[in-house]
């Protein structure tokens, strides 16, 4: 399994439960289905011989099946697995877009190491430290054109930004949207450039609320009293971004990190 790593962004091995509780595939679908509904947190189990993930099961895999059939002819075996040094955003996006709860999490070797849920991608949002990525970005500005710089927390207006990212991906619009329902999303951040409001962080943010017919958000506000020559800014020229309506929303078809794969025992 070949697989790509950011260290800069929160990975799915920080996140994921690694206590996972397991059903074997000789076990009877009347054994399965009492176990879900005993449990307050399973509505389905990772299907595994020893380590290896071979299949999922699920309750609704369970519906019609005879109490002794075995698990292994009612389970998905074409199964979505998360490998552990996975973006949680990349892992974020296969769970919205599939409509799944759950992704098991396999190492090179095709075992299960633990598994991550969509609470948990929540979690792994709330707990992003964007007060110390504000500091660090206002102090690199500050070193760079030789200025000092203020930071306030104020509410901006969506119509007044100026985006520096030409395109966000559709599917994790759903997850913005999720957050900004509950109360979970994080500031944006802007840069006050002499007036000029640039987005400096969270574009996907500020299109899921423009859905959401929302007009102001919370943001950090870098604030520059005299203009400075920004990159971000020249970008923004240069892609012709004015307001956030230039902001082109693309199809995340699939991650390569992301398998489909009928049985992981085979290897392939």
């Amino acid at each position: 399994m070949e697989v790509a790593s950011d260290r800069s962004k929160p990975q799915v091995h920080e996140y994921m439960t690694r206590d996972v509780v397991t059903v074997a595939p000789d076990e009877t679908v009347g054994d399965v289905a009492a176990r879900i509904a005993e449990s307050d947190e399973h509505s389905g189990f990772p299907v595994c011989e020893r380590r290896r993930v071979e299949g999922f099961v699920s309750a609704r895999d369970l519906l019609l099946a005879d109490d002794d059939e075995p698990i292994f002819k009612v389970m998905t075996t074409d199964l979505l697995v998360a490998h552990p040094d996975m973006k949680v955003t990349d892992a974020a996006r296969v769970i919205l877009r599939s409509g799944i709860q759950k992704l098991p999490v396999v190492d090179d070797a095709g075992n299960l190491v633990g598994i991550i849920s969509n609470a948990d991608v929540i979690r792994s949002q709330i707990e992003r430290a964007t007060p110390e990525k504000v500091g660090k970005l206002m102090r690199t500005l500050e070193q760079i054109h030789n200025t000092e710089l203020e930071q306030e927390r104020r509410t901006v207006s969506l119509a007044e930004l100026t985006p520096t990212q030409g395109r966000v991906y559709a599917d994790e619009l759903e997850g913005r949207r999720y957050e900004l329902e509950h109360g979970l999303a994080e500031p944006l951040v802007v840069i006050d450039n002499g007036g000029t409001k640039l987005l400096a962080d969270g574009h996907h943010r500020v299109m899921a609320s423009d859905r959401l017919g929302i007009d102001e958000m919370d943001a950090y506000v870098i604030v520059v009293d005299q203009a400075i020559e920004l990159g971000m800014a020249a970008t923004a020229e240069k892609e012709e971004l004015e307001r956030i309506d230039d902001i082109e929303i693309v199809d995340y078809a699939r991650h390569p990190l992301v398998e489909t794969t009928k049985r992981l025992q085979s290897g392939k």
